[in-house]
């Protein structure tokens, strides 16, 4: 089904054994001119490697440092490319293939896999071009995008279920990706587009009965949950493995996000949640957003995402840079805060001024949350100090989290929400909690983590410009 399937974009796999890697091998070297199979580590292209090795054996010709084999049967060849840091893919623009495959897709960022494929092309007449990616359920929230990019058929909860090999289609509008009836071309904006099919096809050990007669299944029993649903079943339902240092465990997210409601909540009066907070995360322009988030009490809506097509700012002046965010995000702020409550934004870049613009307009309605900046707070336990304000907000949102705690906060669903606020890493010092940076994360996660640091500050924010308090009531 997988070798034979019409998707421009095909997923495959899900449980470990069913022969995900040898198949990308197999249409390499059966169905395509020109292929290029990556994995996230080039130490982990050397499996493939051996395995490109018993299945061509004397045929065409090798090249071990460049990972490459050509003059294959067909006037084929097949390379193998890894892109460690998020930036690697450099190195392969302009070469073009009619095949990309990637193992274990969920080891990549969605920045990478999305760049990469832009070169999925051929001046071969009648050569086929497609994108097949192999992977198992992810193990971290960094991998979660997969779920969200294959979501009609691995995401449980979507409103519109696909059946296993059943084609949709997808198309890019105004930097945001929607679904489509079908593959016809239409006009938007005065261009032109075409939707790109993609589908999803499972498979699992019975499928590969050659393996499976080596007793690999006895292997996968005896692993510890999640791992063994993981990789046995091909279960993507299940939680991800945490790593100790990850500063809010996925777990609690996933608990928040499941006691949202579309309608905002009610008083015991009847009144709903009044309006406290807007956190505004800006943008300096290109892939970067524009996020608000909006805090009634507990409850928080789904995010406000302008893309930085949107502000325009990137490649001008600092002072250009500043009167434009102003000039196009500020309304955007005042608009939100038409229903009452403060904005807080982040000041640490070019915010600065927005900040003092909005304050301005609204007569004090709105203060500047510099992450950097030192301060005196501590945790819960008043044991815990932190480097940086960005420390401490992240460990506020920890603790109301925490669901020993019962502050039931409510996340809108949404698996990149999910990432962001789990992605960030923490350490102790003798200065106490430090986050890693920023920019670290970013590439891991492929993309700055907007939204999750729009909802951070807004749980840290309150109406006062006095320091804020870790006791400080939420209602």
């Amino acid at each position: 089904m997988a070798c034979e399937s019409e998707a421009d974009i095909l997923g495959f796999g899900g449980a470990a054994g069913p022969g995900k890697t040898t198949m990308l091998i197999g249409l390499g070297v059966t169905r395509h001119r020109r292929t290029i199979i990556f994995r996230r580590e080039k130490e982990q292209v050397r499996d493939i490697w051996d395995k490109l090795g018993r299945i061509c054996g004397a045929r065409g010709r090798s090249n071990e440092n460049l990972l490459l084999w050509r003059d294959l049967p067909g006037d084929r060849q097949v390379r193998l490319g890894g892109v460690k840091d998020e930036h690697d893919w450099r190195r392969y623009m302009g070469h073009e293939n009619d095949l990309y495959g990637f193992d274990e897709l969920t080891e990549f960022s969605e920045n990478q896999f999305r760049t990469l494929t832009a070169w999925n092309r051929t001046t071969i007449l009648g050569q086929r071009c497609r994108v097949v990616t192999a992977f198992n359920p992810p193990t971290s929230a960094e991998g979660e995008w997969v779920i969200a990019y294959f979501a009609p058929w691995l995401d449980g909860q979507h409103s519109y279920p696909a059946e296993p090999g059943e084609l949709r289609w997808y198309a890019m509008l105004d930097g945001e990706e929607q679904a489509c009836d079908d593959g016809a071309p239409f006009t938007w904006k005065g261009e032109t587009l075409y939707p790109k099919s993609r589908t999803f096809i499972p498979a699992r050990l019975e499928d590969n009965p050659i393996l499976e007669a080596t007793g690999y299944r006895a292997v996968l029993q005896n692993l510890p949950e999640p791992r063994r649903s993981q990789l046995l079943y091909g279960d993507f339902s299940i939680g991800r493995e945490a790593d100790p240092w990850q500063c809010i465990p996925t777990d609690w997210v996933r608990r928040a996000q499941a006691r949202w409601t579309p309608e905002r909540p009610r008083h015991e009066s009847g009144q709903p949640y009044a309006l406290r907070v807007v956190a505004v995360d800006p943008s300096e322009g290109g892939s970067d957003r524009f996020v608000l988030a909006r805090r009634y009490g507990t409850w928080w809506p789904e995010p406000e995402v302008h893309p930085g097509s949107l502000l325009g700012t990137l490649g001008l002046g600092e002072d250009l840079q500043e009167r434009q965010l102003v000039e196009r995000g500020g309304p955007l702020v005042l608009r939100a805060l038409v229903e009452g409550g403060v904005a807080t934004i982040d000041a640490d870049g070019i915010g600065a001024s927005l900040a003092s613009w909005v304050s301005w307009r609204t007569e004090g309605r709105a203060s500047s949350f510099r992450g950097s900046a030192k301060t005196n707070l501590t945790d819960r336990s008043e044991r815990l100090t932190f480097v940086n304000l960005r420390a401490a907000a992240y460990w506020r949102m920890r603790e109301w989290l925490d669901p020993e705690l019962g502050y039931d906060l409510a996340l809108p669903p949404g698996r990149g929400l999910l990432a962001e606020l789990c992605a960030p890493h923490y350490r102790m010092t003798t200065a106490g909690v430090q986050l890693e940076p920023k920019k670290d994360i970013a590439k891991r996660l492929g993309r700055s983590p907007d939204e999750g640091d729009a909802f951070v500050m807004s749980l840290f924010s309150t109406p006062s410009s006095r320091p804020v308090e870790f006791r400080v009531s939420l209602g």
